[in-house]
């Protein structure tokens, strides 16, 4: 009998963390603790040559909005794009 997966209190979550497969070109996730998240990678299809990739976050909440700002960086570098 299966049982479904519950998230526990008492447990943390781990990160998920992207990689993509240099060989078969394949993105993939994995959980893991984050000192570990420079470790080796195995892709789905067995291969080691992987990258690690910068992930976006998206966060949800209830609040203001954000403060506006310019710039190509945020308005640091002094442009108005």
């Amino acid at each position: 009998m299966d049982r479904p997966l519950v998230a526990r209190k008492d447990v943390p979550a781990m990160p998920r963390y992207e990689y993509r497969c240099r060989a078969c070109t394949r993105t993939f996730e994995l959980d893991r603790p984050m000192a570990a998240s420079a470790d080796p990678a195995v892709c789905p299809e067995g291969h080691t040559d992987t990258v690690k990739l910068l992930s976006t976050v998206a966060l949800g909440g209830v609040g203001g909005s954000a403060p506006a700002a310019g710039g190509c960086c945020g308005g640091a570098c002094g442009c108005a794009n």
